[in-house]
């Protein structure tokens, strides 16, 4: 598995997310009281990272009406800013991500908002993961190679906010759709596709999507699960990968494409994502016993992608999403030095 070069962090890796005290949180116009922990330290380091680059941020508004309250929030973009696609990592990757707006599938729930104005949502951190590959499928498949070496053998295509079947009965019948399908050649010849969720300061606590009965009978069908009716995976933590690989599978079952891939990524340090991609896999028929051409899921860190883009000599981009994602040490110092008054002499 590839690993960030030591280069991109001065400091041992942190075992767990530091909690950053809500005063700090106020100075920096973040404060969010129902945040869990990660989301805490992800908008902060959004804040910093706008701050960083001169981005003019933004406000939030509580409430409607004449009891609407507007208060600045430094993790959101201003309009214009916005706009002007400066919540990605390269003019080339706005201009994909408003290709990709553009020429979205029909009843695509692609949120334009979120997408251009909100640096903590995981949607434009999927553009500016994988925009670098979008536009480079040789990058693309150096880094897949790297990651899925039994499976990727070339990469040859990206399709953001993707869902196969979308509204059909022989498929899930409702909105459910994948952050991208990754188009590739497999290393045994075939056509694939690597199905992706992306997380970032989700807690995986919903809001989920309302049960329906087609569900229940796909997850018997699609011989995936050890008990397909079990609550585990209709909790709000599972549910949406739960759908997500079943519709992975019955888009080989419906002979959309050959082999398939249902990858979920998040940050190392968010342990509710992490603890999901777990107690999802282990929800799992074990390999051995699956049958044949059933849809394999394997849980990514953010930071194995980073450390992916890297290898493959995309140290630029590489770098850039280390800053802007994942460097938590930066989040460590700031609070360290918030709570540890500055030493005086006489």
């Amino acid at each position: 598995m590839p690993t960030l070069p030591l280069a991109f962090s001065n400091a041992a890796p942190l075992p767990r997310i530091p909690f950053v005290p809500d005063g700090l949180l106020r100075h920096h116009h973040v404060y969010f009281q129902l945040d869990p922990r990660f989301r805490r330290a992800a908008r902060l380091l959004q804040a910093l990272w706008l701050k960083d680059h001169g981005i003019p941020t933004g406000h939030h508004v509580r409430g409607d009406g004449d009891d609407a309250v507007t208060t600045p929030l430094h993790s959101r973009l201003s309009s214009d800013a916005a706009s002007a696609g400066l919540n990605f990592l390269s003019p080339d990757i706005h201009v994909l991500a408003r290709r990709e707006l553009l020429m979205r599938e029909e009843g695509s729930a692609i949120d334009e908002d979120r997408l251009l104005g909100n640096a903590l949502s995981s949607m434009p951190l999927t553009f500016n993961l994988f925009g670098p590959m979008a536009l480079d499928l040789n990058l693309a498949t150096a880094v897949l190679r790297q990651l899925l070496p039994g499976f990727v053998h070339q990469v040859t295509g990206f399709t953001f906010e993707h869902s196969p079947g979308r509204r059909e009965q022989r498929f899930l019948n409702d909105g459910t759709a994948f952050d991208l399908a990754i188009h590739v050649i497999t290393s045994d010849g075939e056509d694939g596709t690597i199905f992706v969720e992306v997380k970032y300061s989700e807690d995986m606590a919903g809001p989920a999507a309302r049960l329906r009965d087609r569900y229940d009978k796909a997850s018997r069908s699609v011989g995936l699960f050890v008990d397909p009716d079990s609550p585990m995976l209709r909790s709000l933590a599972l549910e949406q990968l739960w759908r997500e690989h079943m519709l992975a599978q019955l888009t080989v079952d419906q002979g959309l494409t050959p082999r398939a891939m249902f990858i979920a990524i998040g940050p190392r340090l968010n342990r509710r994502v992490m603890a999901a991609f777990r107690v999802y896999a282990n929800e799992l028929i074990d390999a051995d016993r699956r049958g044949a051409n059933r849809v394999p899921f394997q849980a990514f860190t953010l930071e194995s992608f980073i450390g992916a883009l890297a290898g493959a000599g995309a140290d630029g981009p590489a770098r850039d999403l280390w800053h802007r994602y994942a460097d938590f040490e930066r989040i460590y110092d700031l609070c360290l030095s918030s709570i540890i008054p500055t030493e005086t002499h006489p």
